[in-house]
């Protein structure tokens, strides 16, 4: 989206579709800290905290990145991706939430990702 932004005038973004975004050094001090606890075997998702759409999720990332680029939301359907994409792939955290795992938000992990990636 970066890239996009400072190269293009507008965009189309789809903006029915949702989802967690995950730095993923998030994601990675989350597995760590799973490993750390030891905690009961199972299936559990690790996203970042919040839900959002890809057309908000862009209009923040252009927002705290400063980056004037207009971002047009779209349809899945108008976007025409080659890829289906689901609408929701939003994930239920509640079951490592409940073993102590610390989830930072996804805006926050988004401007932790914008501070270290600044060229």
């Amino acid at each position: 989206m970066l890239k996009l932004g400072k190269e293009k005038e507008s965009i189309n973004v789809v903006a029915d579709q949702y989802g967690s975004p995950t730095y993923t050094i998030d994601l990675a001090n989350i597995i760590h800290e799973v490993l750390e606890k030891k905690i009961p075997y199972g299936v559990y998702h690790a996203t970042n905290e919040g839900f959002t759409t890809w057309y908000e999720f862009s209009k923040e990332i252009f927002r705290k990145a400063n980056i004037s680029c207009k971002i047009n939301p779209v349809t899945s359907e108008e976007f025409k991706a080659i890829a289906k994409r689901p609408q929701n792939s939003m994930l239920s955290k509640e079951k490592i939430v409940k073993e102590g795992i610390n989830i930072p938000e996804w805006q926050d992990g988004l401007e932790r990702y914008l501070k270290s990636n600044v060229e």
